[in-house]
């Protein structure tokens, strides 16, 4: 494991971070692997200079993310900030268009930048390089609001962070992602919030039956499930109590996909453009 990143990766983080220390640093926190990594090297290297992790709440968010989030916060040391971001004044984001993302991160970030400048803070978040190989209209946005995102300019794939956060020994090395709740409808349905919230529920139910790797996927009127390829053996076991639960939930068409989870699957068959 601790040979699997290049030398040459970890001494340009190494001076990624030091180029970083004696000044403020607000970093958009969610606590998973990517933010949790960086927060865990950042309070190694920071000194005495502040660090903001700020987990930004909106009602696009998994509300399971915080306490995981605060957890991490108190075991490196410093205190997590739970920054309300308001969406609602992007009126385009709730039509769910295939820059959805994009809108959401301009309207994010910009008031965390917001947040941070009053501090005198940089702002980074936790976007790895191979983010940088699929669709992510997100990432224009950080760029054009001067987001420093040091594991993807150091060329760190997913794969290597979690490398790198064993070595650390974080706990949170093999969580599962946790993306926006919007990711769950194609493009162009609209992001009714209650819906979201009974898909949240759904995963939820899921996951209590021992499944690490789920998303619920909405296309009227169809519920999609997905789960791992290698955990369909035991959600096949929960089928008919996972029916019951999920038109308890008022779905009323339920399929499991037998490709199996993979992320970003809402994305499958758009064009991806050469730059984002």
């Amino acid at each position: 494991m601790a040979g699997s990143v290049p030398a040459e990766k970890r001494e340009a983080l190494a001076q990624k971070l030091k180029e970083l220390a004696g000044r403020p640093v607000c970093l958009a926190f969610s606590g998973g692997v990517d933010s949790g990594l960086l927060l865990k090297l950042l309070a190694e290297n920071q000194g005495a200079s502040p660090l903001y992790p700020v987990m930004l709440s909106t009602s696009l968010q998994p509300r399971g993310d915080e306490p995981e989030a605060r957890r991490q916060a108190r075991a490196c040391g410093v205190e997590l900030t739970v920054l309300a971001v308001d969406l609602e004044s992007c009126r385009e984001l709730w039509q769910n268009p295939p820059d959805r993302c994009y809108l959401c991160k301009r309207t994010m970030f910009a008031q965390l930048k917001q947040w941070a400048e009053v501090r005198g803070a940089c702002v980074l978040d936790g976007t790895n390089a191979d983010d940088r190989l699929v669709y992510r209209p997100g990432l224009r946005a950080l760029a054009e609001l001067g987001i420093a995102s040091p594991l993807a300019e150091c060329g760190i794939t997913k794969e290597e962070v979690r490398a790198l956060a064993a070595e650390k020994g974080l706990p949170v090395a093999s969580r599962p992602s946790s993306p926006c709740m919007a990711t769950r409808l194609p493009y162009g349905a609209f992001l009714d919030t209650r819906l979201l919230r009974r898909l949240e529920q759904g995963e939820q139910w899921v996951r209590e039956r021992g499944i690490r790797q789920v998303r619920l996927r909405y296309q009227e009127p169809v519920l999609r499930i997905e789960v791992a390829p290698e955990e369909m053996d035991i959600f096949w076991q929960y089928r008919e109590e996972a029916v019951d639960r999920m038109r308890g939930l008022g779905f009323s068409y339920i399929a499991l996909d037998l490709e199996g989870f993979r992320s970003g699957s809402m994305d499958e068959g758009i064009r991806i453009p050469e730059k984002q």
